[in-house]
């Protein structure tokens, strides 16, 4: 199933977060729990976990720009 990956809030004061790094590339398959991405926050540095089996199809932000919670971050497609 093609899903859009938003970014989402990890702080209660966090708005927007700061892509540090791509840990999948497009067409690498990943496993649920495994980290896809990791994020810089004011406060933190946080990898962000996939939220089950699947391949990433696509990245939407790319490295070092930022994004604000709710943003689609990137393409993937899960399986069920």
């Amino acid at each position: 199933m093609k899903v859009k990956l938003k970014l989402a809030q990890v702080g209660m004061n966090m708005e927007t977060a700061t892509i540090v790094a791509w840990l999948r590339q497009p067409g690498e398959a990943f496993s649920k729990g495994e980290p896809l991405y990791e994020i810089e926050t004011e406060k933190v540095t946080q990898e962000i976990e996939a939220p089950g089996d699947g391949r990433l199809l696509e990245i939407l932000v790319a490295e070092d720009e930022d994004a604000d919670v709710g943003q689609e971050v990137c393409v993937v497609d899960l399986e069920l």
